[in-house]
């Protein structure tokens, strides 16, 4: 690794939720480093998500990293020393609707980041996963490790799997520094509102009912942004070249019991519920172990969802002015 006072680290997609939470908390934390956020600014993506935007350590470009061409121009302009890869196609239902934009971005954009990453020297490469790509457990499985098969089931998870595959086959054949980390579901302030969690917010917020797949009994983990980016600082930092790591919440909800969490601290019952059909191919649960992360890296997550659903909550109140 390069000495601190030098590093240039190009982050892409550091508008959207997680991009934007770890810059807000990654800027401040290493003043030395220079941040350059590469952010196409796309629906779900806002430059108002970044609090350090006047930062002397930040910069922002507006690109698209399905476009060689400007990234290459990027790359020559910053010339980055470490690149943290968060840009990406995210939502499942999007994704069984309209495929093809998931494999353009994550994985022709992420094989573009990695060819330039190699060309220009790039000393470590940080691609940021989803526990979706191990694909779907029954009810009392045990959460998987990084050794697990990849199985992803939706056109979204795999094309994460894909791009995970490239990113290890940069680091074994070409010898870049990579590391991987797959986290569980994320929530908190600043997520866009077509994820379960901000979407619930809104309409209750606003009167209207939730829409809820199925019976509900979906399982997730649910981790807190705060903590996440932790470990993803810490990953990048701290990862072994080469590695996996998961990145685990220690909580486990069927949508129904998330459901119910959300309209009992807004003090609302269960006639706000409205029972849609299920999506097709909807994974049944997900559960990771993240003890990897725990032992090489000192990570786990400290926010409890009592916690973190009242600090999302009042961000949300405050948003839709409820």
């Amino acid at each position: 690794m390069t000495n601190p006072d030098e590093r240039i680290v190009l982050v892409t997609g550091g508008a959207g939720f997680i991009g934007s939470n770890y810059l807000n908390y990654a800027v401040r934390e290493h003043p030395t480093y220079k941040f350059v956020n590469v952010d196409a600014l796309t629906y779900a993506a806002d430059p108002g998500n970044l609090e350090v935007s006047d930062a002397r350590n930040y910069a922002f470009e507006q690109a698209d990293i399905r476009d060689k061409t400007s990234l290459t121009a990027l790359f020559e302009k910053h010339r980055p020393t470490h690149v943290i890869h968060f840009a990406a196609e995210s939502h499942v239902d999007a994704s069984i609707k309209s495929p093809d934009i998931f494999i353009e971005t994550n994985v022709l954009g992420t094989h573009n980041l990695l060819v330039l990453a190699k060309g220009s020297g790039v000393k470590r490469f940080h691609h940021i996963s989803t526990d979706e790509v191990y694909g779907s457990l029954g009810k009392e499985d045990v959460p998987v490790k990084e050794s697990a098969p990849i199985l992803p089931n939706s056109p979204y998870s795999a094309s994460k799997a894909s791009s995970d595959l490239l990113v290890r086959a940069y680091q074994r054949t070409f010898g870049l520094d990579t590391v991987i980390s797959r986290s569980s579901n994320a929530y908190g302030p600043r997520q866009y509102e077509e994820k379960i969690i901000p979407l619930f917010l809104k309409n209750l917020l606003t009167g209207k009912k939730v829409p809820l797949y199925g019976d509900g009994a979906n399982m997730r983990e649910w981790l807190y942004v705060d903590d996440l980016v932790k470990g993803i600082d810490l990953t990048f930092h701290a990862g072994h070249a080469g590695e996996i790591y998961n990145l685990g919440a220690s909580v486990s909800l069927s949508n129904l019991e998330l459901t119910k969490k959300i309209l009992g601290r807004l003090g609302l019952d269960e006639s706000r519920i409205e029972r849609v059909p299920d999506r097709s191919g909807h994974d049944f649960r997900y559960a990771i172990d993240s003890s990897k992360a725990k032992q090489e890296l000192g990570w786990e997550p400290v926010i409890t969802i009592e916690e973190g659903l009242t600090r999302t909550i009042d961000y949300y109140r405050k948003k839709f002015g409820a």
